[in-house]
């Protein structure tokens, strides 16, 4: 019997329709349980408004107007929702100062411009900041994106790490996560409920995007090994509160862990063992 393909096959390695529409429901989640309070009293005063039809025959229709007004308010702000996160780029470039040489720059701009045709994502800036610790983050930046490497990674690194790390932040774009990273940065939370937002476990699963994607899994180990072992200066941004507000959207979201946790899927050094076992 001649052999057939399975037409039903996915590959597992690869971002899904499915997946990108979790994570989009994650955050409308989100956002609902965010205008929880307002919707309570909003229901509240239309079921006031409709027993009140004893007293005053017309209250009902004003009952019936507050709702139908509050459900297309409702609406159009679940529909908005992930845009709050689209001010993260320019937040991120007058936080961070820049960095890199010229030749640091062409270098960066070289592999990101290969590896976002790979991707299929457009309308990426590269930018270099000064730091001496290791990470990097790609996040919205209005409609279009901002990705941000620091001058030691670029430094440090070789270029097949280097590769690993941009693919790394492409594969978030492309599963789906930088909408619900991006707002979880942004929003006035609890860091567990900012967790829960950006999506625990998810750097593990980008990982497995980037590196079946440019077919070298050591070259991200190396980079996630380099980012494990790394000694942040006091001075670093990656010590800072803002950065523990910002850590979801970053390539090592644990850079000021000083150990490691191998029951997160998040930890670095756990996703580099993970790696150089695949």
């Amino acid at each position: 019997m001649a052999p057939v393909l399975d037409p039903s096959w996915n590959n597992p390695y690869a971002p899904s329709a499915s997946e990108r529409h979790d994570h989009h429901r994650a955050l409308r989640a989100f956002a609902v349980r965010r205008r929880l309070p307002q919707t309570v009293v909003v229901v509240v005063v239309v079921l006031a408004l409709i027993v009140g039809v004893v007293a005053v025959p017309w209250l009902p229709a004003v009952g019936l107007a507050v709702a139908l007004l509050y459900a297309w308010d409702l609406r159009r702000a679940l529909a908005t929702y992930h845009q709050r996160g689209h001010t993260l780029g320019a937040a991120m470039l007058a936080a961070l100062a820049p960095g890199g040489d010229a030749t640091e720059r062409l270098r960066l701009v070289t592999v990101l411009d290969r590896l976002a045709a790979t991707f299929g994502v457009d309308h990426v800036s590269a930018f270099i900041v000064s730091d001496h610790g290791y990470n990097a983050a790609l996040v919205p930046d209005g409609a279009k994106y901002s990705l941000f490497v620091t001058s030691a990674l670029m430094q440090d690194f070789e270029l097949i790490e280097l590769e690993g790390v941009v693919a790394h932040c492409l594969a978030r774009q492309r599963l789906g996560l930088l909408e619900r990273e991006s707002v979880a940065a942004v929003s006035t939370i609890s860091d567990d409920a900012r967790q829960d937002l950006a999506g625990r476990g998810q750097a593990y699963r980008a990982d497995e995007v980037a590196a079946a994607s440019i077919r070298y899994p050591l070259g991200l180990a190396g980079a996630l090994r380099k980012c494990a072992r790394q000694q942040l200066a006091p001075d670093s941004f990656f010590a800072s509160p803002t950065y523990a507000q910002w850590r979801w959207v970053f390539f090592d979201p644990w850079s000021d862990r000083r150990v490691s946790d191998l029951g997160d899927l998040d930890d670095a050094e756990l996703r580099a063992r993970a790696l150089e076992e695949w």
